[in-house]
């Protein structure tokens, strides 16, 4: 299995490689030459396995260059019923007629990025350790990425994180999880402006190879291709429990900001999982419902990034995006270069609703989408905590809401569960007036000491940093 870049560079590249290098040389994004396609057989053979076999053998898939019985050791080491609260792993309740939640964030840090952050964590300290080399992580985070990073690679050997993200932005139970981490390998940088501030800053960096080579850079954003394949995993998992044969057809609703979770579900649909629609569910930060419905897809300046009660997803540059454009546009890399790199970085926008291939979004490639609103998600988790007895956080209910606009009869339609109530305590308390429930572990962490560093929206203010802590 060799990689491509999508904005067209001629290296080919392996898994490995690309695990620790994260953006491209020309500063695309790694997808595989092809998607492997995935039988009836095969999936009737996958039915019923362990979610640690199910994860092997999809990775097994994308990664010929780490020997099978090693791989299968990973992910068997990886998801575990210790690390994610259940055999099941990502257990599925049917909600109401035809509607299922997924529960992704059972993991360390209540949130579904660790599912993908875990295997992550364990890749790259076996690939370090085979390398005898070290890792210098740099990210950026709108709540969850960070900590579900920082708790997969707190004490592993061979690695340093610097994390960044939008300081004050984020609810304080999410910046209590990552800045009360006082591990030394642990650096948090709050940053003077909003998350596509952060997300620029990690590009900037990424594209300067000089520095990016002489101090080891690598990146768990979900512009990793690493993070993003681990994600794969869970759409079979979740496709599996709501279908009792392979003949038939499921959706998936996914809270949307950076694409990254929703490319997961574009990547297991184009191997052959039989998913009839995706659904982005956005919130008032909609560049990407105003793309699906329009074929404009127009960045937002930082002052026009709305400051939301789902905070993850307050994203206005979603840098997976580019992957599924690529695919959109037959995987034409200078067509993709243009788009992104030339009118994108030029007028912050381009404009597919003319272009032919903007009607395969929906007809060959399966998005739809939908926007919520604050009120919409008040509304949504005192509906679901009232009928279900289930209390979910701001982010699901956006998904939640989005489900039922885009129900199709006999279809299931399966919901990914982003993150437990908790971490967003203030819009619960605001929606059923009391605080949710909160893991014991969790107790106090609000109080604890902060661990933390206030840096300006710069990135060389960034690599000045990094240079000072890895000297």
């Amino acid at each position: 299995m060799r990689y491509l870049s999508t904005r067209g560079h001629p290296d080919r590249r392996r898994f490995c490689d690309i695990l620790l290098e994260g953006l491209a040389p020309d500063g695309g994004l790694y997808l595989p030459e092809a998607y492997p396609q995935v039988d009836a057989a095969t999936l009737a053979r996958w039915r019923g396995l362990p979610y640690a076999e199910l994860a092997f053998e999809i990775l097994s898939l994308y990664i010929d260059d780490i020997p099978p019985a090693e791989l299968k050791a990973i992910c068997a080491k990886t998801y575990t019923a210790e690390v994610f609260g259940s055999d099941e792993i990502v257990p599925l309740r049917e909600l109401e007629d035809g509607v299922y939640l997924e529960a992704l964030s059972n993991g360390p840090t209540l949130a579904f990025k660790d599912m993908a952050m875990q295997l992550l964590g364990n890749l790259f300290e076996y690939e370090l350790g085979r390398r005898g080399e070290e890792l210098n992580i740099l990210g950026a985070t709108s709540g969850d990425t960070g900590s579900a990073a920082e708790y997969a690679m707190r004490g592993k050997k061979g690695v340093r994180v610097f994390m960044t993200s939008p300081d004050g932005r984020m609810s304080p139970f999410q910046q209590a999880q990552m800045f009360s981490l006082q591990d030394v390998n642990i650096h948090n940088i709050a940053i003077a402006g909003v998350f596509d501030d952060c997300q620029d800053i990690v590009k900037a960096v990424s594209n300067d190879l000089g520095f990016k080579r002489k101090y080891k850079i690598g990146t768990v954003n979900s512009i990793n291709w690493a993070r993003l394949l681990a994600q794969v995993v869970y759409y079979f998992a979740g496709y599996f429990e709501a279908t009792a044969s392979n003949d038939r057809q499921v959706s998936f609703t996914v809270p949307s900001g950076n694409f990254g979770n929703v490319c997961a579900g574009h990547v297991a649909r184009m191997m052959g999982l039989p998913i009839r629609t995706l659904v982005v569910a956005t919130n008032e930060n909609d560049v990407l419902d105003e793309f699906f419905r329009t074929g404009v897809y127009r960045v937002r300046a930082a002052a026009d990034t709305h400051e939301t009660s789902s905070p993850s997803m307050d994203i206005s540059k979603a840098s997976n995006f580019e992957r599924f454009v690529f695919d959109l546009v037959g995987r034409d890399g200078a067509r993709t270069r243009a788009l992104f790199q030339d009118e994108l970085g030029a007028s912050g926008r381009f404009d597919l609703s003319a272009d032919p291939v903007f009607a395969q979004a929906a007809a060959r490639f399966g998005f739809a989408s939908s926007r919520s609103t604050h009120a919409d998600r008040l509304e949504t988790i005192r509906d679901t905590d009232r009928r279900f007895a289930t209390l979910i956080d701001t982010h699901t209910a956006d998904g939640l809401k989005a489900a039922r606009e885009h129900l199709a009869p006999g279809v299931p339609m399966i919901v990914l569960e982003t993150a437990l109530p908790i971490k967003f305590a203030e819009t619960i308390v605001e929606a059923l007036g009391h605080e949710p429930a909160r893991p014991a572990r969790f107790e106090g962490i609000e109080a604890l000491p902060k661990r933390v560093v206030q840096l300006p929206a710069d990135a060389e203010a960034v690599k000045a940093y990094i240079a000072q802590h890895c000297d």
